[in-house]
This record gives C-alpha cells, sequence and structure tokens, in this order.
C-alpha cells in the first residue's frame, strides 16, 4: 500500500516587495536570449525611479568580463562604450520595462579591432559634463575628462563605483 502525503498550502500574501517579481521577468528574458549575450534591464518605477539590473546568458559574464579587460588596458572610455554597444544593441520594451541587449561576439570584435568613439562624441559628452558640472554648481576647471570603459561583464558593472 502506497501512502501520499498532500504538500501544505501554498500561501500567497501582498507584498510591497517587487524583487521576486523582477527576477522572473530577467529570467524570462534570459531565456529567450541568445547564448553570449549581455542585458540591461531598467525597471520604470511608479515614482518616477528606475531600477537598473544586469544578466548575462550563458557564456555572456566570462566573455563580458574579458571583454572589459582588452578595453581597460586599451583605456577605452566611456565615448567608446557608448559607440561600440549601441552599434550591437537592440532595444525593447515590455510595459513599463526597457530591455537593452547586447551582443558579446560583435562588440568583442570591435574592441580587439580598435573601434573608438568619435571626436563629434567625446566632444557631445565633453558638453554634457560641462552642463552637469554647472547644474551642480562646481564648474569644471579645464576640460572635462570623460569616465572610463562602463562594462559590459559583471565584474566591472558590479564593482562598487
Amino acid at each position: 500500500m502506497t501512502t501520499t502525503t498532500a504538500a501544505p498550502p501554498v500561501i500567497l500574501a501582498p507584498s510591497s516587495d517587487p524583487g521576486p517579481v523582477q527576477q522572473a521577468v530577467v529570467e524570462s528574458l534570459l531565456a529567450g536570449a541568445e547564448p553570449e549575450t549581455f542585458l540591461w534591464i531598467e525597471f520604470h518605477l511608479p515614482d518616477g525611479g528606475v531600477r537598473l539590473r544586469y544578466a548575462w546568458t550563458a557564456g555572456g559574464a566570462p566573455l563580458g568580463d574579458r571583454i572589459d579587460r582588452i578595453a581597460m588596458a586599451a583605456e577605452y572610455d566611456a565615448a567608446d562604450w557608448l559607440t561600440i554597444t549601441a552599434t550591437h544593441r537592440t532595444d525593447s520594451t515590455r510595459g513599463r520595462i526597457v530591455v537593452q541587449t547586447h551582443r558579446l561576439r560583435p562588440i568583442l570584435a570591435d574592441v580587439q579591432a580598435g573601434v573608438r568613439g568619435t571626436a563629434a562624441k567625446r566632444d557631445e559628452l565633453g558638453r554634457v559634463l560641462r552642463a552637469a558640472a554647472r547644474h551642480s554648481g562646481r564648474p569644471l576647471q579645464g576640460p572635462p575628462v570623460l569616465p572610463r570603459w562602463l562594462g559590459v561583464g559583471p565584474l566591472l558593472l558590479n564593482r562598487p563605483h
């Protein structure tokens, strides 16, 4: 004779913690993405804020870290990051969720080939930095210094700034 024991009922309770729902969305997005891909996911909140999540498909995290090491060794900056990642990115939305899907193999190829941001992109970023400095009440002394390569791998992106 076989006896079975019923599992206790699952009790669902209201929660103000969006974490589990956001994690489920991230897992769903990862399941639909190709290997060696980096996802930049923005959850736009009702209060006007944004919660940013990063995720990598199979092989994406080590490849992203490899790209970052090469880019940092070559002293790539934010202009280079914007130029290269924009070329190999697909944007999509799901309601208030914005997803940037970055194919990492083409990004690696561009970094290895020495692709860089244009002078126009550097000037544009410099203008943004000067304007931000003025608005903060701390004008820049001298030409603006562009931020470093932002990253496409977890070691650089998850590092405290």
